[in-house]
Parts: structure tokens; C-alpha cells; sequence
């Protein structure tokens, strides 16, 4: 957990943990026409059984994929079929595995725990290697960098071997220790504890010491160390957690695309194998899907403008949109719309007659 030292890596881990873990689940069974949603089993409310719920449990299993490459659990009860129904989260770090005639023994702080008990599953898988690579692990020279670059600013300005300011005589040298350190002192007295200006006698100079702005160019170079550490986990989410770099520009259109840019190219492999974790809990043909939709959220008017589109196309009826705003049904909402409508959505006029009866 040192990386996490570095607030770009932490605030990365933490978004992308918090994002997936807080979306809801949905269950579903069947497939094609006949795919219908269930309801959620109660024993996946709270997979791990302490009473701290899902999205505790799914933001451990993301953080320890995020941070470690692979995620660790005690399988305490399987279903039926064989699917672990209660699995409590393992640290990483208490876990080892070694090889033996080609079986893997894992042990949990040095003790041997059955291969049926242990639920494995990695990420950034290696041929020929049994663990997941570390993220960390693998970008640790640029973390280095990150966390470097932090610990030196916090030493410069804290405790660097540097004085404040330098008080100085330009018509005499002060050789003698006792003077300066007489001098010193009356200045101290003088200015410490009051905003009151200080009075020097003749050729006395006080200059403060401030860093030039090529001192603390360090600064720049920290916020591309930092913005790089985004990078690990996925294009965008420097961006997202802002930091901008130099020559990027942020407009409007940029943000409204940004979090389909997210979905689709960084958070949407995260959100997969999450998918991919919790339907391994379910008994077939049963499947879990966490609920996109909430993440992309949209103004009221894109809203109504989409349930508009619905009920017109007739693929939604009314009591279906507001079940999705969460209003109550109507007793006339379960049909879907039988208004005949032109495209643009004008109502077609019926044709006049002509003069000899017929239509024109």
C-alpha cells in the first residue's frame, strides 16, 4: 500500500472502486427472446456475510485487483451446484502459493488451506505465471518518481537546510560569532510575534529568501509524474481527476462525451470483470450485469427527450418510464402508444375531399 502514498494513485484506485462498487445489480436468466430479470438472490446483499453489503465487498476485490493483480477470497459456503455463495475478501499480502508437481498449495500466514476453499482470480495475466502482474508493481519506477518528487517539496519547505532570509551589514564584515549572534537575536525580538515594520541602522540589508520560479519548475514535473500515474489504470481519469496538461483544451463537448470516453476505454474492463465475478456466485443459466445506465447520468431534459423517443418508437409504454423516474403507475400506462405520427412528430391531417368526391 505504499503507492498509495501518491494522491493520483490513490484518487484512481478510489474512483474506479467506488464507481463500480455503488452501481446497482441487476440478475437476469435465459438468453435472446427469452431473457428475463430476476430478482437478486439475498446472499449476494452480502457476499462476504459480516453485514457490511456488496459494495463493501465488490470495492475490497477491486482495490486488490487495482493495487495487486489478483484477488484472494475464503470461500465459507458453496450452493447446490458448487458456486460460492459467502466468500470473505483475504489481504494479499497474507496469502502465498508455490508450486508442487504442478498443483499450487496456498497457504493463508504460513497455514494450509484447502484449493477448493481459495477463490483466485487475477488480472494481467502472465504465460507460464500462476499470479496476476501487480500494476504497482509493474509502473513502480514512475510511482517512485511520484512519491519522490512528493517527499522532497514537503522537505523543502518544512525543513530544508536553507535560512529564511539573510540579514546582512554592506559596509562591514561581522566576523566576530558573539556580534552576529547579538544582532540576530535583537532582530528576532524585534520582528517575531508583531507586524510592526523593522527599523535596521545604517548599512544593514534584510532579504528574504523565496524560490525562483526555476526552483519550482520541480512542480510541473510533479503534475506529469502524477498525471502518468492516472495512466496506469486507463486513459482519462488524469483528465477526470484534473490533471490538465499543457496543451489540452476542455470544452463543453468534452465533457459531455467524457464519461462514454471513461466507459468505454478505462472503467468498462473494470465493470466486465466485475460482471464476470458476481455471475460466478449465481447458478446457471442465471447472470449478474451492473447497471451502466446509472453511471451515465443526464439532464432532466436529455431525460424526457429519451423517454419521448421510447414512447414514440413504442418500444416502452408509459408505466415503464415512470417506473424509471420513480412515480407511480396510472391504471391507462401498460399499453404502448397507438398515436399514429408522422416522423418529425407532427399528427398527419387527413386529406380534404375534392370537388367531385374524391380525394385529392
Amino acid at each position: 500500500e505504499g503507492s498509495l502514498q501518491s494522491v493520483a494513485v490513490r484518487s484512481t484506485v478510489d474512483l474506479i472502486s467506488s464507481l463500480a462498487s455503488e452501481l446497482p445489480v441487476d440478475v437476469f436468466t435465459g438468453s435472446g427472446d427469452a431473457r428475463r430479470q430476476i430478482a437478486t438472490p439475498g446472499y449476494l446483499e452480502d457476499p462476504a456475510g459480516d453485514g457490511h453489503g456488496l459494495a463493501d465487498w465488490l470495492y475490497q476485490g477491486l482495490e486488490s485487483w487495482l493495487l495487486r493483480g489478483n484477488l484472494f477470497g475464503d470461500v465459507l459456503d458453496k450452493g447446490p451446484g458448487g458456486f460460492p455463495r459467502q466468500v470473505e475478501m483475504l489481504h494479499p499480502d497474507h496469502v502465498q502459493g508455490r508450486m508442487e508437481e504442478g498443483v499450487v498449495r496456498w497457504t493463508i500466514d504460513g497455514k494450509s488451506i484447502p484449493a477448493e476453499r481459495l477463490w483466485h482470480r487475477r488480472v494481467n495475466p502472465v504465460p507460464g505465471v500462476v499470479l496476476g502482474l501487480s500494476p504497482v508493481q509493474a509502473h513502480a519506477a514512475d510511482l517512485g518518481l511520484n512519491i519522490t518528487l512528493t517527499r522532497f517539496g514537503l522537505q523543502y519547505f518544512r525543513d530544508g537546510a536553507h535560512p529564511g532570509a539573510v540579514l546582512s551589514n554592506v559596509e562591514k564584515e561581522i566576523g566576530d560569532e558573539h556580534v552576529a549572534r547579538k544582532v540576530k537575536d535583537r532582530f528576532l525580538a524585534a520582528v517575531r510575534g508583531s507586524r510592526e515594520p523593522a527599523v535596521l541602522g545604517k548599512g544593514w540589508k534584510y532579504e528574504p529568501i523565496t524560490i525562483s520560479p526555476e526552483e519550482s519548475q520541480f512542480l510541473e514535473t510533479r503534475g506529469f509524474s502524477a498525471a502518468e500515474c492516472c495512466r496506469i489504470y486507463g486513459p482519462g481519469f488524469a483528465e477526470i481527476l484534473g490533471y490538465q496538461q499543457a496543451g489540452t483544451s476542455l470544452t463543453y463537448a468534452n465533457v459531455v462525451d467524457r464519461d462514454l470516453h471513461i466507459l468505454k476505454y478505462a472503467l468498462g474492463k473494470w465493470l466486465r470483470r466485475t460482471d464476470r465475478l458476481l455471475t460466478e456466485m449465481l447458478p446457471r443459466p442465471q447472470f449478474a450485469r451492473l447497471n451502466r445506465d446509472a453511471l451515465l447520468e443526464t439532464s432532466t431534459l436529455q431525460r424526457y427527450q429519451a423517454h419521448q423517443l421510447a414512447l414514440k418508437n413504442r418500444w416502452k409504454t408509459v408505466n415503464e418510464v415512470r417506473r424509471d423516474e420513480d412515480m407511480p403507475p396510472v391504471q391507462w400506462g401498460n399499453e404502448p402508444n397507438t398515436d399514429s405520427e408522422s416522423a418529425d412528430g407532427a399528427a398527419e391531417s387527413p386529406q380534404e375531399p375534392g370537388v367531385n368526391g374524391e380525394n385529392q
